[in-house]
């Protein structure tokens, strides 16, 4: 089709004729958007600075060995910290332990294998609208589902099951030293009679003068001595009036044991914080898996591998990296949150490490809001000190997930 002259322009022709670009004025506006920003970042990182600069000045002074292995005490001058670094690490542990195979599945799932339909994109609204949740409402729910278990597995002092462990029923001699006496469980009262064996708790005298509570349990033979009569102060005697029901009872717990509902122990903490950051590690997980070229597994397809293979081989081997920088997002939230460990019930005088999965707990952010809160200045001294430590055990966890993606990152072609 043929043009009258005029009718067609070459390209210099039209940048001639159009108007003049303001470039001074685009220059400015560019040059003033990025002065903002950085001037929005400085003041962020000022304030970053700052906070970590009194943080350092108020707690370096106040680390010491002892405030590490020292459990926490009234008296600031021997208060520690060892119970709330071990829960810390022991709830973090179990909670990474069980959120990241549970996350990284699902989001294998949904983006490798599950279908696109109304279900599934239901399911991936939920999923990111979860994310968005109160960690205190998680709390809320830790305390319904594992805590109590909805109120139908008995209560936490007396649970309804017991796997594992042995029972003891617990009693004073009039000496008012403890004595154990093995019993079949909580429910069972045992009939003392004379030269009933029960276990006396081995003291030692410390440097101090101060008494040392062994966890050695040594037989002895009781005595019952009926009212009216003159009991002897010797260990092993115990009147017949306090020869009924026991005092309490005791569970010698061995790595296994495990007990229905959990109550507030370290199993339940780590199952509470692993509801928090389980969204998301699902999203950041399904971030990781889409950014897998298709090529990829279009090539795995091509050589004949199946699904599960071109996911197995291709697919997460690839997305590891940016799986593991998910992972030290939600772990980073996870060591710091106190909001859901509250909830619990959890105490803060505890002067026992854990040793298993159904022992009691207690948090470094716990302990920090408890000194902080405290009007002694000594005390605060101890809060930044704890904070240090906190950071410390970040940046360890964080180490450790860096140390996987480095391991695991290779090319994708």
């Amino acid at each position: 089709m043929s043009q009258s002259p005029g009718q067609h322009l070459d390209f210099r022709e039209l940048v001639e004729r159009g108007e003049p670009r303001e470039i001074a004025r685009r220059v400015r506006l560019d040059r003033g958007f990025y002065l903002v920003c950085m001037a929005i970042t400085m003041i962020a990182v000022i304030a970053l600075l700052v906070l970590l600069g009194s943080i350092l000045i108020s707690g370096i002074p106040g680390l010491s060995w002892s405030f590490i292995t020292n459990f926490t005490s009234r008296d600031p001058g021997k208060a520690g910290i060892l119970a709330p670094l071990a829960g810390s690490i022991w709830i973090s542990a179990i909670c990474a332990i069980v959120a990241l195979p549970v996350g990284v599945a699902t989001a294998l799932y949904l983006e490798e294998f599950a279908a696109r339909n109304r279900f599934t994109n239901l399911l991936r609204l939920n999923i990111s609208n979860l994310a968005g949740v109160p960690s205190i409402v998680y709390g809320i729910l830790g305390l319904t589902l594992f805590v109590r278990m909805f109120g139908l597995a008995g209560t936490t002092q007396d649970p309804a099951l017991e796997i594992g462990g042995e029972t003891y029923a617990m009693y004073y001699d009039v000496t008012g030293e403890p004595l154990r006496v093995p019993v079949e469980s909580r429910s069972v009262t045992p009939t003392l009679e004379n030269g009933t064996i029960a276990y006396l708790q081995r003291v030692l005298d410390g440097p101090d003068g101060e008494l040392i509570f062994t966890d050695e349990w040594e037989p002895i033979p009781l005595t019952i001595v009926a009212d009216g009569e003159d009991a002897p102060m010797v260990s092993g005697v115990i009147p017949a009036v306090d020869a009924g029901l026991p005092v309490d009872y005791e569970v010698e717990k061995p790595w296994y044991y495990v007990q229905f509902p959990f109550g507030q122990t370290v199993l339940a903490g780590g199952l509470t914080l692993m509801l928090v950051v389980l969204p998301i590690v699902i999203i950041s997980s399904q971030e990781a898996i889409r950014s897998v070229p298709g090529s990829l597994r279009s090539g795995s397809f091509a050589m004949g591998a199946t699904r599960l293979q071109t996911v197995s081989r291709v697919t997460l081997p690839a997305s590891i990296p940016m799986i593991m920088t998910g992972a030290i997002l939600a772990m980073s939230r996870a060591i710091g949150e106190a909001a859901p460990i509250l909830v619990l019930g959890v105490a803060l005088f505890i002067t026992d490490v854990p040793q298993t999965l159904m022992d009691p707990f207690t948090v470094l952010p716990m302990q920090i809001y408890n000194w902080s809160a405290r009007f002694q200045p000594e005390f605060r001294a101890l809060a930044a000190s704890g904070i240090i430590v906190l950071l410390f055990v970040l940046l360890a966890f964080n180490a450790i997930a860096i140390t996987i993606r480095q391991k695991f990152s290779r090319p994708l072609q």
